[in-house]
């Protein structure tokens, strides 16, 4: 354990304008509150937060910064309160300290939302001030260094596999790569010991094998820069068993074939003899093809400046050299520790002017705890590619983004409003994937929304989570439409006037807040209108059993235009949908069924499927077109068998399109020597333009049949 006078001393070497006074203060203030509390290994408690302090101080932070780490678990495990913290040493220091707190005090109900709802918490935290993160880490990497002496086997791979999916890519994030390595490591050796171990047997056979070819090629690369003209500091190592292990199952490939098992770092003066390093090896080794990556004129998102280039090198071993300047490299190493504020008079310590940061707390906003973790690791797991916009700002996206999540990086109202984009110069569908180097120009239109289909191919959290976030919006509006549309009806069908007092009256019975809850609750049917006047008028005749109709009656009632529910704005998946055993189309009588979960699904009055409903009247609902659905496109379908002939499917095609008939879909469901029977969905207008399309392909000779699907 790190003594007081070493921890005043080692801050002091680095930053000789340290408080002296306040880390004293501190170190004391937490040996006494933590008083005899132990650690699991056996250790005084408070061997953890000097600790933790020690690797701030390492890392070069400011006072502050070392502070909390020493007292960062005092207000949950001890009798300390934040005002103690905040009369002692003053409001900055309270407010890391409480962002770093872990709130183990909410009543959650299971360990994955307890897990999800702190780190939505710490993101929260970090976004005021990026050092919260730092000593969370700092943290965390202590606790992962002790963790074999946790007792409980389950506990330490929950805490290890916590470690890997959140606080490893969150310390790459903000470019703490050594950080980061310590923490895969350590949790990769908790969560696979097999294939650590199998890994490390391997590198342990090679160096036998090879002596110390590290060492040899090192100097091998370092008397070729000299030759060139270079003074470099070159230095190699092997991966860590962690990255090889993820190479060997993202290229499906066993050790024997990983050929850049080894690294090697070439340190210049400037950005200019990053390029001549870079000349003088490729013009020494082959350079093996696609491996070569410029991160100097493109830097990542957390800042990492660096030459990355594969070759053929010394004794004939594949290697990755990496070049930088010595200022890249200690961003590289230890990310934005290396800008520290007491480097510079003005610095800056809020999250907000991290990027990356913004978006999580824009995700954050738009999401449950559940969905915002999801979010967040679709967001660190994958690799990148870099896009630019017309102006030629760069714009970062895991790789798979299509123009939909690069609209959202720029703005989420361009996201919102994105209905083309041109990528190139050439109009390309959204879903099209990105590819480095593309130019991206987005087309919006004020009257777009976000489509529920984009949920599909998109792949950033930020697009997911405002996609989602509308779905829900627009969700609930239908539900609520219809809802209190079904409610109406059900209060006709007793007999009584409409009236939303006596709902308000049993809103608890029922389990709503508002009365918009109810309908919500109705139209999504969770609850049923005759449940719901029922409740508000529980002495009443039940005149609904009285009223149950067969099915026939139920059919012509529907026709009926007083009791209309118009269809508007449709929204795939939405409150109200098209049922696929019928395909109804504008001009076929119809009727809705209330469907829990989905709302109201749409049949034609003819559909067999109404018959598994004669029984629960309740769940029907008199629906009628609107003007605006008799105006758009519908999908409805045919069967046709057709002789199987050169050029009988174009004759069928061609029939479709002169009668104005898009194909959609087309399916062979049957076929023989003589025969094809095929299934066409078409997009038309209403029922009188697919009974045009029927009748010209029934007057088509190479045409056998054609039906109307029903089912």
């Amino acid at each position: 354990m790190m003594r007081q006078p070493d921890l005043v001393e080692l801050v002091k070497a680095y930053d000789p304008r340290a408080d002296e006074a306040v880390l004293n203060r501190a170190y004391v203030y937490s040996m006494k509150a933590h008083g005899a509390q132990l650690r699991e290994s056996g250790d005084p408690y408070f061997s953890h937060p000097v600790e933790v302090a020690g690797l701030l101080a390492r890392m070069k932070l400011d006072t502050a910064s070392i502070v909390t780490g020493l007292l960062h678990d005092t207000v949950e495990d001890t009798v300390a309160t934040l005002d103690d913290i905040e009369r002692l040493f003053g409001p900055e220091i309270c407010r890391l300290v409480d962002g770093v707190t872990k709130l183990s005090r909410l009543e959650l109900q299971s360990d994955q939302t307890k897990q999800a709802e702190n780190f939505r918490k710490l993101v929260l935290a970090m976004s005021e001030d990026i050092r919260v993160l730092l000593v969370k880490l700092a943290d965390r990497l202590h606790n992962m260094q002790t963790l074999r002496f946790i007792k409980n086997a389950d506990k330490r791979r929950q805490i290890a596999r916590e470690t890997m999916d959140i606080y490893a890519p969150l310390a790459e994030r903000i470019g703490m790569h050594r950080m980061k390595d310590q923490l895969e490591d350590l949790a990769f050796a908790e969560l696979y010991p097999d294939a650590r171990g199998s890994v490390m047997a391997r590198l342990g056979f090679l160096r036998d094998r090879g002596g110390d070819i590290v060492a040899r090629i090192t100097a091998e690369l370092t008397r070729k820069l000299s030759e060139g003209g270079l003074t470099a500091s070159v230095s190699g190592r092997e991966k860590s068993a962690c990255s090889i292990w993820r190479k060997m199952q993202r290229k499906d490939v066993p050790f024997e074939q990983l050929a850049d098992v080894m690294a090697f770092r070439v340190l210049v003066d400037d950005v200019g003899q990053c390029y001549h390093a870079l000349g003088t090896i490729h013009s020494a080794y082959h350079v093996v093809p696609g491996r070569f990556k410029d991160y100097i004129s493109t830097p990542k998102p957390n800042n990492y400046r660096s030459l990355h280039t594969g070759v053929i090198g010394p004794e004939r071993q594949r290697i990755e050299v990496q070049i930088r300047t010595r200022e890249m490299h200690e961003v590289a190493e230890l990310g934005v520790a290396a800008h520290w504020i007491y480097k510079q008079e003005a610095g800056r310590t809020d999250g907000p002017q991290y990027r990356w940061l913004r978006e999580l707390v824009d995700i954050l906003e738009h999401s449950s705890p559940e969905e915002f973790v999801e979010h967040t690791k679709l967001e660190m797991f994958q690799d990148q590619v870099f896009a630019f916009t017309p102006k030629g700002e760069v714009i970062a996206l895991p790789r798979g983004a299509t123009p939909v999540d690069f609209a959202y990086a720029v703005h989420s109202q361009i996201g919102d409003t994105c209905v083309g984009a041109k990528i190139n110069g050439r109009l390309l569908p959204l879903r099209t994937k990105l590819n480095n180097g593309d130019q991206v120009e987005i087309v919006t239109s004020k009257a777009q929304t976000p489509s529920p289909t984009w949920e599909r191919f998109v792949v950033t959290g930020k697009a997911r989570a405002r996609i989602r976030r509308y779905i829900r919006t627009q969700q609930r509006a239908q539900y609520l439409d219809l809802g209190k549309a079904i409610v109406q009806k059900a209060y006709r069908q007793e007999g009584q006037e409409f009236s939303e007092r006596p709902l308000q009256l049993v809103l608890k019975q029922l389990n709503c807040a508002t009365t918009d809850d109810l309908y919500v609750a109705v139209g999504e049917g969770i609850l049923t209108g005759r449940e719901v006047v029922n409740a508000a008028f529980p002495h009443a005749p039940d005149a609904a059993k009285d009223k149950v109709v067969p099915l026939s009656r139920a059919r012509r009632r529907s026709t009926g235009k007083d009791q209309a529910v118009s269809i508007r704005g449709l929204i795939p998946g939405m409150a109200l949908h098209f049922a696929g055993c019928c395909h109804p189309l504008p001009g076929d009588r119809i009727v809705g069924i209330v469907t829990t979960g989905k709302g109201v699904t749409i049949h034609t009055i003819d559909c067999d499927t109404l018959e598994t409903f004669n029984d629960e009247p309740e769940r029907w609902i008199d629906v009628a077109w609107s003007s605006d659905e008799a105006e758009s496109v519908h999908v409805g379908r045919i069967n046709v068998t057709i002789a199987n002939e050169p050029g009988n499917l174009g004759s069928l095609t061609t029939t479709i399109g002169k009668q104005g008939g898009n194909i959609s879909n087309l399916k062979i469901t049957n076929r023989s020597q003589d025969f094809f029977e095929i299934m066409v969905d078409i997009q038309v207008a209403d029922v009188k333009q697919l009974s045009t399309i029927i009748a010209a392909l029934r007057a088509t000779p190479v045409i056998n049949s054609v039906e109307r699907a029903r089912g």
